[in-house]
């Protein structure tokens, strides 16, 4: 089962149009150096925002999402208590600078 085939690009989620949306999931749970591997597929993906947004927002605990282990997505929650709307804050940071993207997520 791909990600592809749990959120379709027909229902209107950004899920669909993921750049892991023709991988299995199961692959995004990796521990260790292979997340990095992982990672490295979020690195061009169209829907890294609001992947990595929805994350941050749901408090997703496992897995890499948006180009962020576990441990990253942690250590940001904890910098910014205060942040309840992660798409608002990275899509304004996306619209000033893409580069701060890369900064938080890379």
């Amino acid at each position: 089962m791909t990600i592809a085939s749990v959120a379709t690009a027909t229902d209107g989620s950004w899920a669909g149009r993921g750049a892991c949306s023709v991988l299995d999931p199961e692959e995004f749970f990796a521990q260790g150096a292979e997340q990095q591997r992982i990672k490295t597929v979020c690195a061009e993906c169209p829907v890294r925002v609001e992947c990595l947004a929805d994350a941050l927002d749901n408090r997703i605990e496992f897995g890499v999402w948006g180009g962020m282990t576990e441990r990253e997505r942690r250590r940001l929650l904890r910098e910014h208590p205060e942040v309840r709307d992660w798409f608002g804050v990275l899509d304004r940071a996306r619209t000033r600078s893409p580069a701060v993207i890369e900064r938080v997520a890379g």
